[in-house]
């Protein structure tokens, strides 16, 4: 008989409380914190950037590199379907490994890298922000991919759905990741390593 959804949920929860066990919260619980800290920041300034970022413009950049042999048509939505597969295989190779915590770092990042794709896509009438790119004359990405799609206008409606999947990503990462340092501090959950 199959599990419901319910009985799912028991078993993943009881699973991750297994795995934070005898685990260190020493250096997880400032990687939450930074993540609650870059997060609220980013709540009032869209365009702040944090630890991901960076990584989050090469895989970009990548995406597009990747798929030039497509053109335009695969090359162009190809950088901002790298920056959302990156952090998505990454979660999805931590979740194959019952690394728990690391699912939530991945969750983290995926929600920074939706708020800077937001950032992306809101701009796509306006093209005010600075592009970066391998070539002399850059072409904004999403005033192309909308422009094709005859849906220009909708960029800051988009952009809007994009913050939004973010701000739930991101408040269900700390919520993870602080659980799971608050699992790993309960007594008798960490033992020293045996030298």
């Amino acid at each position: 008989m199959p599990l419901s959804g319910a009985s799912r949920a028991r078993l993943l929860v009881a699973d991750a409380r297994a795995w934070a066990s005898g685990r260190s919260w020493l250096w997880r619980a400032p990687l939450v914190l930074y993540f609650a800290w870059s997060g609220f920041r980013r709540l009032s300034d869209p365009l702040r950037g944090d630890f991901f970022s960076g990584i989050t413009l090469g895989v970009h950049e990548l995406g597009h590199v990747l798929f030039a042999w497509g053109g335009p048509v695969l090359s162009i939505p190809a950088g901002s379907a790298a920056q959302i597969a990156a952090p998505v295989a990454a979660g999805w190779l931590l979740a194959r490994q019952r690394d728990y915590f690391g699912i939530a770092v991945a969750a983290a990042w995926l929600a920074s890298s939706l708020h800077g794709l937001a950032a992306y896509v809101g701009d796509a009438r306006r093209q005010e922000l600075p592009l970066v790119a391998l070539t002399a004359d850059p072409i904004h990405d999403w005033n192309w991919i909308l422009g094709k799609l005859g849906i220009l206008s909708w960029d800051g409606a988009l952009a809007g759905m994009l913050r939004l999947a973010s701000f739930g990503i991101w408040a269900a990462a700390l919520a993870a990741g602080g659980w799971l340092c608050f699992a790993m501090l309960k007594p008798g959950s960490y033992r020293a390593p045996i030298s």
